[in-house]
């Protein structure tokens, strides 16, 4: 059998996607911090799933889906058009 290696990390997230990721995220965990409670516990904690990877410009489940929002990639938005 041969064996894939798959990388977890490697960048697949676009400018587009990257920006709107982070603001989400800034956007989630102001909102928590500001309404305090569980629900902004809550609203806190899941802020920093999109706000993480839009930083790090990689999203996990778009590497097990093979879905690239970079432009050159495979499956691209962005494969069409010139930056």
């Amino acid at each position: 059998m041969e064996e894939k290696e798959v990388i977890m990390f490697s960048k697949n997230l676009g400018t587009l996607d990257r920006t709107l990721r982070v603001a989400l995220g800034v956007v989630l965990i102001t909102y928590g911090v500001v309404t305090m409670g569980t629900l902004g516990i809550v609203l806190a904690i899941v802020g920093l799933v999109p706000l993480a990877t839009g930083l790090m410009g990689s999203c996990p489940l778009y590497t097990v889906c093979k879905f690239n929002t970079l432009s050159g990639g495979p499956c691209s938005w962005n494969s069409g058009t010139k930056s």
